[in-house]
């Protein structure tokens, strides 16, 4: 009887939790320590009301994980309200995927919209890598490569959002979407959403009439600016996929104090070395 139960012991402990069960519970566990904790802060701070107002921001602004335990606060829940995040972590065969989604919690058609979207595309994004690194895997392993030596490789996937401004009125935020293996990549959604009238905001807005020749204008001088103080002299040519003009389908934050950022992506404007090209609007 022993014999069998050690037996029974040993089969139980060899079994693998299936990595999305296995990520919620250590989601689950991580999000209850972080609202207890933020809980047992609510209680100690004894700061003034504009001191705990800013320091919330902050944490909210740089901290997704806080502002999903915040959310769950009376009081300062109406305000993270707005803006939430599904979390979750896991790792299989050197894939590293760590994804922190967020999702605008109201009913209007605009936000089941960016959700919805914003869904499709982290989706989309780790299928794509999966898939990806799936593939590299077996040709590795058929091309003579061990499993010992494949241990010593890994893709980390990530996802994450920023955001930029909030406020009663609007909320500015960028979803980034990216991978380490081989060459280093991104891709980012920016949102910029009128909470009011729960529309999206344009430059065309923002900027008012004339807004394509302000925009050019202020990011050709920038550029010219950067080059001669900076010495930065990585910039394309306009004939040969420098900056040229901005339209209805660039990119851009606002900022908290209103003021429109246009952001090409790495690559865009410039050599890759330049990295993510932002240019204010003033």
């Amino acid at each position: 009887m022993n014999e069998e139960w050690k037996e029974a012991k040993r089969e139980y402990e060899s079994v693998q939790l299936p990595p999305e069960l296995d990520a919620r519970l250590r989601t689950g566990i991580a999000q209850g320590r972080k609202k207890s904790a933020f809980r047992r802060f609510v209680r100690r701070s004894g700061g003034t009301v504009a001191a705990c107002l800013a320091l919330l921001v902050v944490a909210l602004n740089t901290n997704p994980a806080f502002a999903a335990a915040a959310a769950e606060v009376p009081v300062v829940g109406q305000l993270c309200q707005v803006l939430t995040v599904r979390s979750f972590d896991w790792e299989e065969n050197g894939l590293v995927v760590h994804v922190h989604q967020p999702a605008i919690e109201d009913d209007s058609p605009l936000s089941q919209q960016i959700n919805q979207e914003i869904q499709e595309r982290v989706d989309a994004h780790v299928a794509e890598m999966e898939q990806i690194w799936k593939e590299y895997r077996e040709s590795f392993l058929k091309t003579g490569g061990t499993e010992e030596e494949w241990n010593d490789r890994t893709m980390e996937v990530d996802v994450s959002y920023e955001i930029k401004s909030q406020s009663e009125e609007r909320l500015s935020f960028v979803v980034t979407l990216s991978q380490n293996a081989f060459n280093y990549s991104q891709t980012q959604d920016f949102y910029n959403i009128d909470l009011k009238e729960y529309r999206n905001i344009t430059l065309e807005e923002l900027l008012g009439e004339g807004w394509v020749e302000r925009c050019n204008q202020s990011i050709q001088e920038q550029i010219a600016q950067r080059q001669e103080s900076e010495s930065f002299d990585y910039y394309f040519p306009a004939d040969q996929g420098g900056f040229t003009a901005v339209d209805e389908n660039t990119s851009f934050y606002i900022r908290s104090d209103g003021v429109a950022v246009v952001v090409f992506p790495k690559y865009a404007i410039a050599a890759g070395a330049a990295g993510v090209q932002e240019f204010p609007i003033e």
